[in-house]
């Protein structure tokens, strides 16, 4: 089989599939963490029942005043307010911490697990999860056992995600290296849904267990429409003719990790990469992943740090942010964390994320890098200093709600106009790199996964 031979793939349907995947691995942790107010007030209810017209981001004083009949707690009232206080904290902890440990666990995997099992057995357990998180909307429990299965879903969901994510690179890494790109726009996608699913819950003025049903069932059609999918992605002859390239011998590839040595090419050369580093010798293999390493020391050393600030900060002291314009009775009570936080955050981190296929700047080797970077952590003490409550030592400077909009716009936008979050468009010499540590080490998503995990543990 000769490139003379490659099949297009039409209507774009390969990359439509890998975009939906794409989509699937952050959508379940996206959904998790913009429902935080749901989750609250159940902890702050008098039995932790979802009853009432209360809506999802009703406040405990209106929960308190609710019409609804609420059962009598058997749960000591100093328990639920501290469960429902360290939920936001708790949650990123346990979403970090099973991130990292699996994403050192897939390299060990991948070579023990089909690729196809890895996959298609994490997008079920997934699914099995918002299934159950649905059920349990209509279920009564105290606070206590609430909040620790909650935490034990969002470990499953994290952990199965990251299996899926890493398994999901490597098989990307088998087309041309483009159709990277659909991955993570799926990805910077998630959050924007999984925000506008959470608005449409609230403007439906159902009651908190309706809203909250109909939210995470929108989950599971997702999850269900991303199975099929790639059940779908053997039946098209532009993926299977890439998965018989590394079927077939070494002479049908071209050996990414010699590359490395060639310098700038043609961007139809870029379309022409494949894996198979795996068919080098390991002395040959080592020393130019070795190479390779240095040469992305400092983007490699800029992610982390960016998503240490940033898991840092989002969502466990961003979602406590109170409007400071609305009284209690407005609406915009109901809508402010879901639009000024979530929303805002997905939309400004997507428009980021698409600007680096416009532009770069600055370069990976510009001294503007790790300065911008660094200039990063001014973001800690803004939003502290926005309306977080409760607050105990510090005061508030910025007290409108436009400024922690704009904290909140910038923040993503920043982060991700930068080349270190956008490997498709980093230049072509570090290309194998990225295909070669997706498909084999899973190095790129450790480094992401341990920037994210020190975050959680700052907090």
């Amino acid at each position: 089989m000769t490139t003379s031979h490659q099949p297009q793939d039409r209507y774009r349907a390969v990359w439509l599939i890998f975009f939906m995947l794409g989509l699937g691995t952050l959508l379940p942790w996206n959904f998790f963490m913009t429902a935080t107010a749901y989750f609250t007030n159940r902890l702050d209810m008098s039995h932790n029942v979802s009853l009432g017209p209360a809506e999802l981001s009703k406040d405990v004083e209106l929960l308190a005043t609710s019409t609804a009949p609420l059962a009598t707690s058997t749960t000591p009232s100093t328990e639920r307010n501290y469960l429902s206080a360290i939920f936001n904290n708790v949650m990123t902890l346990c979403a970090m911490l099973p991130l990292l440990l699996f994403t050192c666990l897939n390299s060990f995997l991948h070579q023990r697990i089909p690729q196809s099992v890895r996959i298609l057995g994490s997008l079920v357990a997934i699914l099995l999860v918002f299934l159950i998180t649905a059920i349990l909307v209509k279920v009564s429990l105290d606070p206590l056992p609430f909040f620790v299965i909650t935490m034990i879903k969002i470990m499953l969901i994290n952990s199965f995600g990251a299996i899926l994510q890493g398994s999901l690179f490597g098989l990307a890494g088998l087309l041309p290296a483009s159709y990277t790109a659909p991955i993570m726009s799926g990805q910077g996608l998630a959050g924007f849904f999984a925000s506008v699913a959470m608005i449409c819950a609230i403007a439906s003025g159902s009651e908190l267990s309706e809203s909250a049903f109909g939210y995470f069932i929108t989950a599971c059609a997702v999850i269900i429409l991303t199975i099929i999918c790639y059940l779908g992605l053997p039946r098209l002859e532009f993926y299977r003719y890439y998965q018989q390239l590394k079927l077939e011998g070494p002479g049908e590839q071209e050996t990414k990790l010699d590359l490395i040595t060639k310098g700038e090419e043609s961007k139809a050369g870029q379309e022409e990469l494949r894996v198979s580093a795996s068919n080098s010798q390991p002395s040959n293999k080592s020393h130019s992943v070795r190479a390779i390493l240095r040469s992305i020391l400092v983007p490699a050393l800029s992610v982390c740090f960016v998503f240490t600030v940033t898991i840092g900060v989002f969502p466990a002291v961003a979602a406590e942010v109170k409007s400071s314009i609305a009284d209690t009775t407005s609406p915009w009570n109901n809508y402010f964390i879901p639009v000024s936080c979530f929303l805002t955050f997905n939309i400004f981190d997507w428009l980021g994320r698409s600007l680096t296929a416009v532009t770069m700047w600055p370069g990976k080797d510009s001294l503007w890098l790790p300065i911008l970077v660094l200039a990063r952590l001014a973001f800690v003490p803004l939003l502290l200093l926005c309306n977080v409550q409760p607050r105990h030592y510090l005061p508030m400077v910025f007290d409108h709600d436009a400024l922690y909009i704009f904290f909140m716009a910038s923040s993503p936008f920043l982060s991700v106009f930068l080349p270190i979050m956008n490997p498709v468009q980093l230049p072509f010499i570090l290309l194998p790199l990225y295909i070669y540590i997706y498909t084999h080490t899973h190095t790129h998503t450790y480094i992401l996964k341990t920037g994210a995990f020190r975050g959680s543990l700052i907090k």
